[in-house]
This record gives C-alpha cells, sequence and structure tokens, in this order.
C-alpha cells in the first residue's frame, strides 16, 4: 500500500493520523481509497471530477503533471499539497518621522 501524507488541514478527516495507508496503481485510486476509509476525503481533494486547482499531488517527491493518472506503486509516498497564499508583493507603508 501507499503510503499517504495528510494536510493539516485535512487531519479532522482522519482522526488526527498525519500518515495512512491506501490502496491504488494511480491516483485517483488512492483517493478513492482514502474516501472509502475516510468519508469526505474525496470531496476536499477534487472538484468536477479532478483535483482542486489548489492543490498539487506529488508521488515519490516529483509533483505530478499527470494528477489524477499519475501511476503509484505499492512503495509510493503520495503528498496532496494545497497551496500556500497571503502577503503582498507591494508595500504600502509611510513612514512618518516625529519631531519629539
Amino acid at each position: 500500500m501507499a503510503t499517504v501524507y495528510i494536510p493539516s488541514l485535512m487531519r479532522s478527516l482522519t482522526g488526527g493520523q498525519h500518515r495512512v495507508q491506501a490502496m491504488g496503481s494511480t491516483v485517483a485510486q488512492v483517493i478513492d481509497s482514502l474516501e472509502k476509509a475516510f468519508p469526505g476525503m474525496k470531496e476536499r481533494l477534487m472538484e468536477d471530477g479532478d483535483i482542486k486547482p489548489h492543490i498539487s499531488v506529488a508521488v515519490d517527491g516529483e509533483v505530478t503533471p499527470l494528477g489524477l493518472l499519475e501511476s503509484v506503486k505499492e512503495n509510493s509516498e503520495v503528498h496532496f499539497l494545497p497551496a500556500i497564499g497571503g502577503g503582498s508583493s507591494v508595500c504600502s507603508c509611510v513612514l512618518t518621522m516625529s519631531p519629539d
């Protein structure tokens, strides 16, 4: 079985487990296996029949361009990587000096 690393925001579905085992020879089958063991996981990972746009999938350390079709081996490690956003590339700060 593949080892799947669960993002912190999805661990409530796995009872807090950060790493679980799942069967499947493709990412799609691994997600189906996760859904059987942890209902609600598929909804968190997929929409409209594909991986959600803000989630990347890495299999054995490589972010996959194939998404659901990517092969998964019995000893593979699968990571679902949610996008991290925030901050600003433009500083809108104004520094004022007081005569005091």
